[in-house]
């Protein structure tokens, strides 16, 4: 007859329950894996499979009871670690949405919007573009794997234990939130320039000849020549979203090793 003591049950749900919270976490707000569009039984069986896989690598974990409020504190901090993995990653999708937004704003296409329905608002035409252009990169780079075993790697530098997060992992955080901006405005920024330059000449064709309606004639100019700076450009951008990926590897290492204090 199989036997097993109380102490045994609360560690084996303990095993279980605080990677759980901490991986459902970071796959609830990151980008892929927390798309609208993935069901909500997806994602919690996807977070199981792997807690189960990562579980037996964890020992020593606390010996706390589940039902007591240590218990409660340490799932809030492993919820609080993976939301702020998975916040790393969502920056820098949002950095190229921000970036679609300033290069519709330059070519008139501001306007053109439609419901996104993984943001939950409406989103332009270009932002939903480079967002779909980032998602299929990462596929391709297998960069979804990487984050898995980034986040596996976070269970060492910062292990189930007991006592606060240090304050340093936020401030990484905020640090890397930079980027949502410095991104988005440099991978904008030879469409703007263009953009910008073809705009100042129309404001100085519009002050010599005022016969000439510039809005009629401005906005076909404008969009036409940024289609084509699109088809130039967005092929030579393999290699920023490769490097704003690696910089992401570092970012969610350097916010884990700033949680636990090091």
């Amino acid at each position: 007859m199989v036997s097993f003591t109380l102490e045994q049950l609360y560690a084996w749900i303990n095993a279980f329950l605080w990677p759980f919270c901490r991986i459902l976490a970071m796959l609830a707000i990151s980008p892929l894996f927390g798309e609208s569009s993935i069901p909500k039984r997806l994602k919690i069986g996807l977070a199981a499979l792997i807690s189960i896989v990562v579980a037996p690598s964890l020992y020593p974990l606390p010996d706390i009871p589940p039902g007591s409020y240590d218990a409660l504190w340490l799932m809030i901090q492993q919820v609080l670690i993976g939301l702020a993995l998975g916040l790393s990653i969502r920056i820098v999708f949002a950095a190229f949405q921000i970036a679609g937004e300033f290069i519709g704003l330059q070519m008139g296409l501001s306007f053109a919007s439609f419901f996104d329905p993984a943001t939950g608002s409406n989103t332009a035409v270009l932002s939903r573009l480079l967002n779909i252009i980032a998602v299929l990169i990462f596929l391709a780079l297998n960069a979804h794997l990487l984050v898995l075993g980034v986040l596996v790697r976070t269970f060492e530098i910062v292990p189930i234990a007991q006592g606060a997060l240090d304050i340093n992992g936020w401030g990484a955080l905020l640090d890397w939130s930079a980027q949502l901006m410095v991104s988005g405005m440099l991978m904008a920024l030879p469409l703007i320039i263009v953009l910008l330059t073809i705009n100042l000449a129309f404001g100085i064709l519009n002050r010599t000849a005022q016969q000439l309606t510039i809005f009629a004639v401005g906005f076909p100019i404008s969009l036409t020549i940024g289609l084509l700076l699109l088809t130039v450009v967005l092929p030579q951008t393999t290699n920023f979203f490769i490097m704003m990926f690696n910089n992401t590897y570092e970012a969610m290492l350097k916010i884990a090793t700033g949680l636990a204090g090091r």
